[in-house]
C-alpha cells in the first residue's frame, strides 16, 4: 500500500508517494545513492487511484515504488525519465 503525503509551500503544492515496505531502506548503484526517509515520503496510506488523483494536482511530485509505473500509464511520467537504483523505481515530476 502507498503512502500519500500532500504539502503546500507557497505556490507549490509538492506530493511524495512511496511504497511503505520502502521506508527506511536506502539503495546505491555507483554514485546514484536513493535513500528512502519516513520524514519526506511519510504521510497517509491511499490506494492507488488517490495517489494519481493527488498527482493531478501536484507541481511537484516525488515518486518511488510501484506508483511509477502508474502514473507512466497515465502519462505523466516519461518511462525514459525513471530512475532504477537496485531495481527500486524513483521519478519526479514538476509542471511549469
Amino acid at each position: 500500500m502507498p503512502q500519500l503525503s500532500r504539502k503546500e509551500k507557497g505556490s507549490e503544492i509538492v506530493i511524495t508517494i512511496c511504497d511503505l515496505e520502502l521506508f527506511g531502506e536506502n539503495f546505491q548503484e555507483g554514485d546514484v545513492k536513493l535513500e528512502i526517509d519516513e520524514s519526506f515520503y511519510g504521510g497517509e496510506e491511499a490506494t492507488v487511484d488517490e495517489c494519481l488523483d493527488a498527482l493531478k494536482e501536484a507541481t511537484i511530485a516525488n515518486m518511488v515504488g510501484s506508483i511509477v509505473e502508474h502514473a507512466i500509464e497515465i502519462g505523466y511520467v516519461d518511462p525514459e525519465n525513471v530512475l532504477e537504483v537496485e531495481g527500486v523505481p524513483h521519478a519526479q515530476m514538476a509542471r511549469l
